[in-house]
């Protein structure tokens, strides 16, 4: 619980501190969670069914409502995530903007070598329907070739680390690891306080 309330807290920190965004939305089926996102900074969405997908177009239906007129789409397992990432997807937006000639944006970065994906920064934001799961690399392509809309992919570590399995949580360097944990027990420190 602690590891993943500190993989909340890195992944909410590092996006509100991201000059670009303007909101961070947090979906979640867990009301607790809901209390730490709002603290955190974020506007908490509380699901009412399950499924990651349905997760996403929530967050996307919530943010278009609020004006978006982008989004990005994070997981919250990046324990390296930095600004710095986040500045290179969106020179990728950048660069699928000047050749896409008013086409849609899609910008993808890779998770791993699982074929999965990490992020997807969207203009319009429902320009592409969510397929995270098996294979959603591809499907995302996938969707994107059928929307007709410019694609960039965006390899870069910091966004393709996620940890989805114990061979994951292996690779992770310690120093992370710990420092991910003290984040999230400090959170439940402060909340039984």
């Amino acid at each position: 619980e602690t590891l993943l309330l500190g993989m909340l807290l890195h992944a909410v920190g590092i996006v509100r501190s991201w000059p670009p965004c303007e909101r961070v939305h947090v979906v979640t089926t867990d009301p607790e969670v809901c209390d730490v996102a709002t603290v955190a900074g974020a506007r908490a969405v509380l699901q009412e069914t399950d499924g990651l997908n349905e997760a996403l177009v929530l967050g996307r239906e919530t943010a278009t409502a609020a004006g978006a007129t982008a989004i990005l789409v994070l997981p919250a397992d990046l324990p390296y995530l930095t600004i710095e990432a986040l500045d290179r997807l969106l020179d990728a937006a950048d660069a699928a903007v000047a050749a896409g000639a008013g086409r849609p944006v899609v910008v993808i970065a890779p998770a791993g070598a699982r074929g999965g994906t990490s992020a997807l920064l969207l203009s319009p934001p429902d320009v592409i329907e969510p397929r995270f799961g098996t294979s959603s690399l591809e499907a995302h392509i996938r969707e994107a070739a059928s929307a007709d809309a410019s694609v960039q992919l965006v390899a870069d570590h910091a966004l393709g680390f996620d940890l989805d399995t114990p061979e994951d949580l292996e690779r992770l360097e310690p120093a992370t690891l710990a420092a991910l944990i003290e984040r999230g027990a400090s959170r439940l420190a402060s909340t039984v306080e």
